[in-house]
């Protein structure tokens, strides 16, 4: 069963594509990473899917719900968490989620009980009764995820939930999203944070240019990349001209420099391998290594990405 389907999804913002003809099922109870360059569309796929924004083509449903002709149902359906936390100042964090429960009509019995239980779900009871605007960004973050929960949606929407957090605070929200999936709740999550995305997502979408160009579980999309390897080029010194010079040679996908090497996502055969390794060293650059790399999710990211024109 399907939580979400998106159907030929478009979105044009005056002449510029946000989404073209964008497909995805998302099936109920899994955890789905939508990732892409700023830009690709991911938060106008979000904000969609929310009712915040009219598609301009295609159709949405969200728990067997059409977003333009049922969005309060859709609504009802949905915790949507965006980039950017906004509160009323002055309120305490029992007060921020009782003031959510009753926009949702909970019962005011029910609430004090309800946002307990949110409060320890997302590991925030000591700080029940702290005002929200003094709360450090990651718990501000969790006690975002906790308002989502409040009306117990069957579908949670993540725009960016661990941007700008410290290490400690992204683990402790990569564990609220692992409680999350044993509640059998649908997760969808836009990141950057490839890494820890890849340990928390079931599947992955990669977006670009508002077109789906991956999508699979992280081992089907780390695996397939379209022909694509990764290298990695170690050199002693003139790194800024070797990426230039990379930049110029056939079967380059991308490029991308770290301090004294460079990784390249690579689409030609061995024998393109070898020679562009003698064009390297005969451009007068010391090779220190040059050698391909295991892929992992950024690596996929940066193979597929930059190729839809």
């Amino acid at each position: 069963m399907n939580a979400v389907e998106i159907n030929n999804l478009t979105k044009i913002y005056g002449t510029n594509y946000a989404l073209r003809g964008f497909n995805l099922d998302i099936e109920a109870g899994k955890v789905y990473g939508l990732i892409g360059p700023n830009g690709a569309g991911k938060t106008t796929a979000m904000s969609i899917m929310a009712t915040l924004l009219a598609p301009d083509g295609g159709a949405v449903s969200v728990a067997g719900f059409d977003v333009l002709k049922e969005p309060a149902s859709v609504r009802r359906a949905i915790g949507y968490m965006p980039d950017f936390f906004g509160v009323y100042d002055g309120l305490k964090a029992t007060e921020y989620l009782e003031f959510y429960a009753a926009a949702y009509r909970i019962p005011a019995k029910q609430r004090p009980q309800l946002t307990r239980d949110l409060l320890e779900l997302v590991n925030l009871s000591e700080k029940a009764d702290c005002y929200v605007d003094l709360l450090s960004r990651g718990m501000k973050q969790r006690l975002a995820m906790a308002r989502c929960l409040v009306h117990d949606p069957a579908v949670l929407i993540l725009d960016e939930p661990a941007s700008g957090l410290d290490p400690r605070a992204r683990a402790e929200m990569k564990e609220v999203v692992r409680q999350l999936k044993r509640m059998n709740k649908t997760v969808l999550i836009s990141s950057h944070i490839l890494p820890e995305l890849a340990e928390m997502c079931d599947n992955i979408t990669i977006l670009e240019q508002g077109r789906l160009v991956a999508n699979g579980t992280v081992e089907e999309v780390t695996a397939s990349r379209q022909g694509v390897r990764v290298l990695k080029v170690d050199v002693t010194d003139r790194l800024p001209e070797l990426l230039d010079f990379l930049h110029e040679q056939p079967n380059i996908v991308n490029v991308d420099g770290d301090p004294g090497w460079a990784r390249i996502s690579f689409a030609g055969d061995k024998a393109a391998q070898g020679k562009l390794l003698r064009d390297i060293m005969e451009g007068g650059w010391t090779v220190l290594e040059f050698a391909e790399v295991k892929g992992n999710l950024e690596d996929a990211f940066m193979a597929v990405t930059g190729e839809v024109g």
